[in-house]
């Protein structure tokens, strides 16, 4: 996520120097061409203006859902936080010998609400993992330029920004040696995880740890869990619709194409100026529709590893210092801090 409050000219430019070169070099072609007279057709104005027009609605309902996979996943990742600090709530206040026959040590009581909610900070970070993991259709899956860029992207202003990255590996940090031997094999390790808290809490309820209330309330807790788990794989596993996706991008490839024959005719009715101002006012007006289409284009897939994605460790790492606080722990991790202007 950029957290700057603007976006400097500086980095904006080097973001599209490639596309601001190739426009420049297209219009300066064309500009020449009819300075030398060796073309000599003209489009009307009107009909490339409404060609514009409809690629702006288009390419507007394309950012617009762009937006909205980005926002409704910024809100399942809000509700994970709430879920998760009720979680640690529950387990502290619930987790008692009040209902018990046999009563246990307070050193064995602090031990399993230690486990649940330690199993807890785990799973956030398993789906974390998960959801990186590209899929065929973002861009570091691409070959050619578009894959490099991606990783140039994702080194310099996203995943690759964090030294102390929480990976699948290092679950091992807040699950016992064996269950973590266990779990990680699994395809989707993250539902393993709350399954085993459901375990859990069934045997903490034959042994009179929690009674049936409590139990049916950490279940619903559960339930939400997986529930915002699937939303998240959703996002994460079914992209933006590809007639929606990539036709728009034809479109500005078409609109750009015509542009010229349109706008250079008239611009260089001014006399001697007219030539050098067609090429910079007509390149303009193409990366503009180009920009727009690319917004969109990278804000589709919010769990890709880049500067616009959700920014799912902070969140992470603001749960487990919550959790681990709920537990009396002193000794914990610093908060995840922006760097470069982003905060993942």
């Amino acid at each position: 996520m950029i957290v700057t409050k603007g976006i400097r000219l500086s980095s904006l430019i080097k973001w599209t120097a490639p596309h601001i070169i190739w426009l420049m070099m297209l219009m300066g072609v064309i500009a020449i061409l009819y300075h030398y007279q060796i073309i000599s057709i003209s489009i009307p104005w009107l009909p490339v203006s409404v060609i514009g027009t409809a690629v702006a609605f288009y390419v507007g309902f394309k950012n617009n859902q762009a937006y909205d996979r980005m926002w409704e996943a910024r809100k399942i990742w809000g509700g994970i936080v709430n879920d998760s600090r009720s979680w640690g709530m529950m387990i502290d206040g619930f987790v008692s010998n009040l209902f018990s026959d046999n009563k246990v040590a307070d050193d064995e009581i602090y031990a399993i609400k230690k486990r649940l909610i330690y199993r807890h900070i785990a799973w956030l970070y398993a789906h974390r993992s998960q959801l990186l993991l590209p899929t065929p259709w973002e861009h570091a899956s691409q070959s050619g330029h578009i894959g490099r860029t991606a990783k140039y992207y994702q080194d310099n202003f996203g995943v690759g920004l964090l030294g102390d990255e929480v990976t699948r590996t290092e679950l091992n940090l807040f699950l016992p040696k064996d269950e973590h031997d266990r779990l990680i094999n699994y395809k989707n390790t993250a539902t393993q995880i709350i399954n085993e808290q459901s375990r859990d809490l069934r045997a903490l309820r034959e042994k009179g740890l929690i009674e049936d209330f409590r139990h049916m309330e950490l279940a619903n807790l559960l339930k939400s869990f997986y529930t915002l788990q699937g939303k998240n794989e959703r996002i994460k596993k079914f992209p933006l619709p590809r007639q929606y996706a990539n036709i728009s991008r034809y479109f500005v490839g078409i609109f750009i194409i015509l542009l010229p024959f349109s706008m250079i005719p008239e611009l260089m009715k001014l006399g001697d100026w007219g030539f050098w101002l067609s090429i910079p006012i007509t390149a303009l007006i193409g990366w503009v529709y180009v920009m727009m289409e690319i917004v969109g284009d990278y804000s589709e897939n919010p769990f890709q590893g880049m500067a616009n994605d959700i920014p799912m460790l902070s969140l992470c790492r603001v749960i487990e210092i919550d959790l681990r606080e709920m537990l009396g722990e002193t000794d914990l991790p610093p908060s995840v801090e922006a760097k470069n202007g982003v905060l993942m």
